[in-house]
């Protein structure tokens, strides 16, 4: 009998298993892939993450961004530097998740992959999660397992609320030009954005669609191509991979009877920027403590993870889903009045590092536009 099995080992999972270990509790983190596995991701990660943590993670970024560059339909660009603070991370999913679950087993933490949870029971003492690799028991769990896993479904989270998105992504590995800098592009697509982040012998190349509408996965396949032709990528030459998003949309419950829900499978994914990787880090971080609170018999433990999880991400996130539903809506306004104002690109940087909160902006575009022009 664990202290608590994990199911999934991104970085909701490896974090909430470092964390737990960290506290002395034997922890089993279950993931069905073999490790280091792919995972299509953009690989943006804010440098805010190493406070939640006391090890260095120089080993696992491959890149260090030091200024964004906008542009409209290719034309019309913005560069802004970061000029405070850490420079945004580039990394690698499979080298920065794999580092990350390494720390946890320094720390105790039990890793099985290549195995697949296939179903749970809840018993007096705890769960029983089934495997194909046999069965584990334990009395707590975090389901952990993305957006596409089968665990918050299993958990009786049928209702979940979130605004479904999805992201195309190429990956060429490419002699890298000015790897200090991010591209972000809004003219390309409707509904979202497309990206060049660089890592350290290549590109994430993706277009991605943030808002629901009628548009389709295969609508993101010509916005690639033709952003990737402005770097020299030939995109169909190169392996495309499309992921569903979970994008925060609303304040939920997300516990249940000696369980959590963290990272995408809490719908965490940042409505605006479909950032995920800070927001996951944060709620396996808080999920660990709660799940630690509770085992030390404190019976609201899980009760206040949930409340915890809307304080600390989802009132700003209210935000974001506000911002963004004015800003993709009317994409070339947003671009003249926010891209290219001399202080709103600034401000877009410093919400990507993680030293703005969207609060913040909202507030001045009310007191510049009026309230009237921001959903409610």
């Amino acid at each position: 009998m664990h202290d608590c099995i994990i199911i999934g080992a991104g970085p909701a999972g490896a974090t909430a298993a470092y964390h737990l270990a960290k506290r002395g509790r034997s922890v089993l983190l279950l993931e069905k892939a073999t490790l280091p596995r792919y995972k299509p991701c953009g690989g943006g990660v804010s440098p805010q993450v190493a406070q939640w943590f006391d090890f260095d993670f120089a080993p696992a970024i491959s890149a260090r961004v030091t200024a964004v560059r906008y542009t409209w339909n290719v034309g019309d660009p913005v560069v802004s530097e970061i000029e405070t603070g850490e420079p945004i991370w580039m990394v690698r999913r499979d080298e920065f998740d794999y580092f990350l679950v390494q720390q946890a087993q320094n720390q105790g933490a039990e890793l099985r992959h290549s195995t697949r949870a296939t179903g749970i029971t809840f018993h007096q003492d705890g769960w029983q999660v089934q495997t194909d690799q046999g069965a584990f028991a334990g009395r707590y769990l975090i389901a952990a397992d993305g957006a596409r896993g089968p665990l918050a479904k299993w958990l009786g989270f049928g209702q979940r609320q979130y605004t479904p998105g999805g992201a195309l992504e190429i990956e060429p590995r490419l002699p890298v030009e000015n790897r200090h800098i991010a591209h972000f592009e809004f003219g390309l697509i409707k509904n979202g954005y497309v990206w060049n982040f660089p890592k350290a012998d290549g590109y994430s190349i993706g277009s991605g669609i943030f808002r629901p509408g009628k548009r389709k996965s295969q609508d993101l396949q010509p916005s690639l191509q033709n952003y990737a032709q402005a770097f020299g990528v030939e995109a169909k030459a190169v392996k495309a991979h499309g992921h569903p998003l979970c994008l925060w949309s609303g304040l939920q419950r997300l516990h249940t009877q000696n369980a959590v829900l963290a990272g995408e499978a809490a719908c965490v994914v940042d409505p605006f920027t479909a950032e995920g990787i800070r927001p996951s880090i944060l709620s396996g971080l808080r999920a660990a403590e709660a799940t630690h609170a509770a085992l030390a018999g404190d019976l609201n433990a899980l009760e206040r993870y949930t409340q915890v999880m809307h304080d600390e991400w989802g009132s700003d996130m209210v935000w974001a889903q506000r911002l963004a539903s004015l800003f993709y809506r009317f994409p070339a306004l947003g671009y003249q009045l926010g891209v290219k104002h001399p202080t709103g690109v600034d401000r877009m940087v410093k919400i990507l590092s993680g030293e703005m909160r969207y609060a913040d902006v909202v507030n001045r575009v009310i007191q510049k536009m009026g309230r009237g022009l921001v959903p409610s």
